[in-house]
């Protein structure tokens, strides 16, 4: 394994799928991304804007997935970590979680996600199974990626209190009303969260919640208040490549939130885009 260089700029969040193995029903009613994607795809592109490494996230609640991209970062150089699935509420997720940790490629795994803005419960991440479940991740000495809607906020808030032990990474900021131009309740919910110390941030997928006229000023009460409320060293970088596609190239993604950091300092700067994945995530050595 080749030890990740500080200086490496890190994409802490991105997927891959390929429709001739399975299909991604959550791509049905979205023309453009109903294709296989590949990270051969994104290799040239994480050259162009001088991305060095990868955190591969899942994209669908199937547990053959999260092997398969286990081999990939295996066959990978860029691909440091990934983010996979098992089921929460299985009564034997902890043996599922060993049986991940003990196997194949086992080294590349950083963490676990579930879609939980899909669950029609809000409350879903309180259930007493699923607060076993994130139990279970913590034990495994995983992290936890919390994908959730904004109504879903206070449910996030309440399963990171009673999980402390858990790290905690709250995907694309949240998901704040973008187009609709709102921030609250979102802002009053990140302030809440941030006073977590297990919880950390991507600053991904704020495009895709944007409207297609979009500009700079769009983003900028959204990423300030994050990086208010988290600082630098909880925030990471996230392209939610190929899904940004929708509004930008991957190179433009990097470029905006180059852009929304503009206020940071230099060692602000690096945090956000590389030395905050690698130690939340635990790039370097989790073995």
């Amino acid at each position: 394994m080749t030890e990740l260089q500080p200086q490496a700029r890190i994409d802490a969040h991105h997927h891959v799928w390929d429709l001739a193995v399975r299909d991604q029903p959550w791509t049905a009613d979205i023309p453009a991304l109903r294709r296989t994607f590949t990270f051969e795809e994104l290799r040239p592109q994480l050259a162009d804007a001088g991305i060095s490494a990868t955190v591969l996230v899942q994209t669908i609640t199937v547990a053959e997935e999260t092997p398969e991209f286990l081999a990939l970062a295996e066959e990978s150089p860029e691909i440091r970590g990934v983010v996979g699935w098992v089921d929460l509420t299985a009564a034997d997720i902890a043996d599922r979680l060993a049986e991940l940790n003990d196997g194949t490629n086992a080294r590349w795994l950083v963490g676990i996600r579930h879609q939980v803005q899909g669950e029609p419960d809000p409350e879903w991440l309180l259930r007493p199974d699923v607060l076993h479940g994130l139990r279970a991740v913590a034990d495994a000495g995983l992290a936890f990626d919390l994908l959730v809607t904004e109504s879903q906020l206070p449910a996030a808030i309440g399963a990171a209190r009673q999980v402390p032990e858990l790290r905690c990474v709250l995907d694309h900021g949240g998901k704040p009303l973008i187009a609709a131009g709102e921030t609250e309740p979102w802002r009053q919910h990140i302030t809440e969260l941030a006073q977590l110390p297990n919880v950390a941030v991507k600053l991904s997928g704020l495009l895709t919640e944007a409207a297609p006229d979009w500009t700079l000023d769009t983003f900028q009460p959204y990423a300030e208040h994050l990086l208010a409320a988290f600082g630098a060293q909880r925030t990471m970088f996230g392209s939610d490549w190929p899904v940004s596609t929708l509004r930008a190239d991957y190179v433009d993604v990097v470029t905006v939130t180059s852009e929304l950091l503009a206020g940071c300092s230099e060692a602000e700067t690096a945090a956000v885009f590389g030395s905050s994945a690698a130690s939340w995530y635990r790039l370097d050595g989790r073995r």
